[in-house]
């Protein structure tokens, strides 16, 4: 499996962000996405996404499941933990789980993966900045998607939490996944870098 973009251009506000950027990952590989603020490290994953569409040039992954498209491929971390307050921890996830569909994992093995299996009755909105954004590294586990696009997903992590992600990350490459990841912090795996300018 690649995921590859050449010649992207973005254009956000009628803003150029970037233009002619080219990338590429194999199974097995992960890319930090690196530059300034403003740089378009979060649009080049909301590119990738399916949430924006591209001013020039083309994203593929070949070799995917042929009938789904690239974000159905994909998962999508972003800066905001997408969580509802008033659910507990395991009714969060099994929405996901349900809500994305494909091929699910178990939902008790994905929390203690993320350290919160004796939290899994407590609502949302009692866990932490920290707990928050590892019951969202917890989505990424109970549905199988072979692309992860991370956005600065080790913000909120303690020192504990980060090595815990760091290797959910190694097993999710093991796996023949790929991992583009915007980040100002090293991630604690092998990564390329794939620079971005400032915007113009």
């Amino acid at each position: 499996m690649r995921l590859q973009g050449r010649q992207i251009d973005c254009v956000r506000g009628g803003r150029e962000v970037f233009s002619g950027l080219d990338f590429e990952a194999a199974s097995g590989q992960a890319v930090a996405v690196v530059g300034p603020n403003g740089s378009g490290k979060t649009s080049l994953l909301r590119l990738i996404a399916g949430l924006l569409v591209p001013a020039g040039g083309s994203i593929e992954l070949e070799d995917g499941t042929a009938e789904l498209t690239l974000p159905e491929q994909a998962h999508y971390l972003g800066h905001r933990d997408a969580l509802k307050p008033a659910l507990s921890v395991l009714e969060n996830l099994s929405f996901w789980r349900d809500f994305l569909g494909g091929e699910v994992g178990d939902i008790g093995e994905s929390l203690a993966k993320v350290g919160l299996a004796h939290a899994t009755r407590l609502p949302a909105a009692y866990l932490s900045a920290g707990q928050r954004r590892r019951l969202s590294i917890g989505r990424l586990l109970a549905v199988w998607r072979p692309v992860w696009l991370l956005d600065e997903p080790t913000s909120a992590l303690d020192a504990a939490g980060q090595d815990l992600f760091a290797g959910v990350m190694r097993d999710h490459l093991g796996r023949g996944g790929i991992i583009i990841a915007a980040t100002h912090a090293p991630l604690g795996i092998e990564t390329r870098e794939l620079r971005i300018g400032g915007g113009k």
